[in-house]
């Protein structure tokens, strides 16, 4: 009598498993994508300390290049927030951006030797145009959510790609401060914000909206690699550069 009341409420009352966030499904549908950019030959080297001194000032230029667009994709993002908390957060976060842009000028860009003359006349290489073209129209055209979900790529990977070097790099890594700069907590507790927003914002989005995040947060991932890859290559308009 009493086992069949104790298998009657098992039965009754199954266990509930919580459904995933957005964040969560999107790091699981693209988990092999973020193996693929951990293994690419860039970060590999790069924790190692044997990274090409051209490929990384290739990187630094380009990333300089990239950081004032996101700067500006952001700025976008803050008008389109559903209330005053995110308009502060994302304006913050573009001003954030902008700041970057300028410390690598003082920073990296003085310590590889590179000018201001060389970064200004140094055009945006294909991918670089590709990510941040695609960054500006998405942040123009789209809603609010799929905004954050295009956006959110950047801040997380980073994160996570720079969590990776950092337990990896070697002692006296010529590379270390930029290293340090995206395995900090101070870049992680931003992270962690963008995270929020972006599932608050999913939580309460229709279903084709969420279908959206989905598809912007894999393309931007996608651009991720191919950035790092690219500067690898330091590759810019293979067979156009006469044009």
């Amino acid at each position: 009598m009493w086992f069949d009341t104790v298998r009657a409420l098992c039965v009754l009352k199954p266990v509930e498993e919580k459904p995933m966030s957005f964040s969560q499904e999107a790091w699981r549908r693209n988990a092999a994508l973020y193996q693929a950019t951990l293994d690419l030959p860039f970060n590999q080297e790069l924790a190692r300390g044997t990274l090409g001194r051209e490929a990384f000032c290739h990187y630094v230029i380009q990333d300089a290049h990239y950081l004032e667009a996101y700067g500006r994709a952001l700025a976008v993002c803050a008008a389109k927030a559903s209330d005053a908390a995110g308009i502060l957060q994302f304006a913050a976060f573009a001003q954030e951006a902008v700041e970057v842009e300028r410390q690598l000028h003082s920073g990296f860009m003085q310590q590889f030797g590179i000018t201001d003359r060389q970064y200004a006349e140094t055009p945006l290489t294909a991918a670089c145009h590709h990510y941040t073209s695609y960054l500006l129209a998405t942040a123009w055209s789209e809603s609010y959510p799929v905004v954050l979900a295009c956006l959110l790529p950047c801040f997380w990977i980073y994160a996570e790609v720079g969590k990776d070097i950092y337990a990896q790099s070697v002692p006296d890594n010529p590379y270390q401060a930029w290293i340090d700069t995206y395995a900090g907590e101070e870049f992680n507790e931003s992270v962690r914000r963008v995270i929020a927003a972006v599932d608050a914002a999913a939580a309460v989005a229709a279903a084709e909206t969420v279908r959206k995040m989905h598809a912007a947060y894999t393309a931007a991932a996608k651009l991720e690699w191919l950035f790092w890859n690219s500067a690898y290559h330091r590759r810019g308009w293979e067979g156009l550069e006469k044009f």
